[in-house]
């Protein structure tokens, strides 16, 4: 996915959170801000975003999913960009926001208009702002995950690989099959979690035969299901959103799964 560079200047870019953002991994939203800033736009988080509306519309929730997509519309569309630290949740709103409300007069053209200027994070940074380089360090090997939502739904592939690049002291080393699946899914690794799991232990395979220290991805949700599986392998391999490293934010430790009560 590409767009005609524009100049930064002055553009008012509204950062779609995400909830496993803001519950889980808050310093992601916090490192996208920063790159944002640094490729020269203006940066707001608006209060009254709520979900994207994916997991209702993924289990047919047709009538909450259309709810939640109004309200993000009428949030949104003061901004002249929208920029999702995730490929899920920019999927939703670039692909599937302009399907759901296609028959909704009062809301069609805009969701067209909301999708239209929606984009990845790393997609917008190299794409719109034309950042091609970031003052950032890490020191060691790492490996880059492509989520299914960004690879196949928004074609973002080069974007965060041209960043990673530049970052001083990473060196970055592919993995195997790196469009694979890691299982993640969403609500397909509570339904099938067998098959999830099998679709995950073939990732890990894959992320220790790198030989990297580090896993790195564009979408919290898959970075979670990594880390939860790592955990229990009890794998030392330190997961990242890309967001954190390109951003030169990795003074605390890596991502874990969050707890189970009970």
């Amino acid at each position: 996915m590409t767009s005609t560079p524009a100049s930064p200047q002055g553009l008012h870019v509204g950062l779609f959170v995400t909830c496993l953002v803001d519950l889980f991994r808050p310093s992601v939203a916090f490192a996208a801000i920063k790159l944002i800033e640094a490729g020269g736009a203006r940066v707001e988080v608006p209060r009254a975003q709520t979900c994207c509306g994916q997991p209702a519309y993924n289990c047919g929730d047709r009538k909450n999913a259309i709810a939640l997509v109004r309200q993000v519309v009428e949030t949104f569309e003061r901004f002249d960009y929208v920029v999702a630290p995730s490929g899920s949740c920019a999927g939703m709103l670039r692909l599937h926001y302009p399907r759901l409300l296609a028959d909704d007069p009062n809301f069609a053209e805009r969701a067209a208009s909301l999708a239209a200027k929606s984009f990845e994070l790393t997609s917008f940074l190299v794409d719109v702002l034309g950042l091609l380089k970031v003052d950032a360090a890490f020191a060691g090997a790492v490996t880059y995950h492509d989520s299914c939502s960004s690879l196949r739904e928004l074609h973002v592939r080069e974007a965060p690989r041209r960043l990673l690049t530049s970052v001083d002291g990473l060196s970055l080393i592919e993995l195997g099959d790196s469009e694979a699946c890691c299982g993640f899914g969403g609500a397909f690794s509570v339904k099938y979690p067998e098959i999830s799991a099998a679709i995950l232990d073939a990732k890990l395979r894959d992320i220790a035969g790198t030989g990297a220290a580090t896993v790195l991805s564009g979408d919290l949700g898959c970075l979670l299901h990594i880390a939860g599986r790592l955990a229990r392998a009890r794998e030392a391999v330190e997961v990242r959103h890309v967001a954190e490293v390109l951003a030169g934010m990795t003074d605390g430790p890596g991502i874990a799964a969050p707890r189970q009560s009970g």
